[in-house]
């Protein structure tokens, strides 16, 4: 018999610090689902076990909860004592997902529990990796009608329905993950840069790296920065910045946005905004002045140093049905 885990994450109970199982990716409370499995949830549930699986439910409120979930797709003990994901493994892993956020939390968990040191790493994996790969996982979004979410930008299934046909049936999709260096994941996206009170991006000066291509060398003012891996991000205050993301090419897209003052002879000066792109393997992003807000899929956060993000080809999956 096929075994389904479905994997909610959860609130802390009152006196906690938020939503521990989403550490710093889900945004806190207001971004973690109820105390108790949502009506999706619940609907998955039925329709897989009508389909014969044995299905289990898990409400996970720490880093340690969710943890033991994924210590269930270890696979027997290597010579070398790493912890590796069981290719062979019938376990089924769906993650009910109300935002972004919370997929990240538990594929970053994946990636803490399988990346070996780097002094211990195995011959066996790819030279264009850091992780093996990780175990595929169903994503079911608790909200059906926000096709803006990574799950709508990968046209995956949405109903609870189709979502378990996926896990029993489905073909298995790998896709390309940003490993950073604040030792976090990226998914979908992040966008550099802040607004103000109403809305109006607020310009900031730093050194964009692409590879080789150096977008912006920090003097000039930009107006935002976007990272891609998926098609979040891809607009902002009215322009285009990325042009066609894509989680299976093996590369990150990387734009920044910079006005350029243009003077006109007897009609004084205007300014046009100019966006520069480059696709490439990693991507650097130093300050100059102060803090950096940014969002990393749908997550804010600051940052005064210098942020690297680099491209694991086809490390995580999900069952595409």
């Amino acid at each position: 018999m096929l075994e389904v885990i479905l994997l909610s994450l959860v609130e802390k109970a009152a006196g906690g610090d938020g939503c521990g199982g989403c550490g710093d990716s889900c945004g806190g409370s207001a971004a973690a689902t109820v105390c108790a499995p949502r009506t999706p949830v619940l609907a998955c549930a039925d329709a897989l076990r009508r389909a014969g699986a044995k299905v289990e439910t898990v409400m996970a409120a720490s880093d340690q909860e969710i943890d033991a979930v994924l210590a269930r797709f270890d696979g027997p003990a290597r010579p070398d004592g790493l912890t590796w994901p069981d290719p062979d493994t019938t376990l089924r892993l769906v993650v009910a997902s109300a935002t972004d956020g919370q997929l990240r939390a538990v594929v970053r968990r994946l990636v803490r529990r399988y990346a070996p040191p780097p002094s211990k790493r195995p011959a066996d994996l790819s030279m264009a990796r850091t992780v093996p790969d990780l175990p595929p996982l169903a994503i079911l979004p608790l909200d059906p009608g926000n096709t803006g979410d990574l799950a709508g930008q990968l046209g995956l299934p949405r109903t609870p329905e189709e979502v378990a046909a996926a896990v029993l049936t489905g073909p298995v999709r790998r896709l390309d993950l940003l490993r950073n260096d604040g030792g976090s994941v990226t998914l979908d996206g992040a966008l550099l840069g802040g607004a103000d009170d109403n809305g109006r991006a607020v310009p900031w000066r730093g050194r964009v790296e692409v590879d080789d291509a150096l977008l912006t060398n920090g003097e000039e003012p930009v107006l935002a920065c976007a990272v891609g891996n998926a098609g979040g991000y891809a607009e902002f205050d009215g322009f285009r910045l990325l042009t066609d993301g894509d989680p299976t090419d093996g590369r990150v897209e990387v734009a920044v946005a910079v006005p350029i003052v243009v003077k006109k002879r007897f009609k004084g000066t205007s300014v046009r905004i100019e966006v520069r792109r480059a696709r490439g393997r990693a991507v650097s992003v130093l300050p100059r002045e102060g803090d950096l807000q940014f969002l990393d899929d749908g997550v804010a956060g600051s940052t005064s140093r210098k942020r690297s993000w680099w491209t694991e080809p086809g490390a995580w999956a999900v069952y595409a049905g």
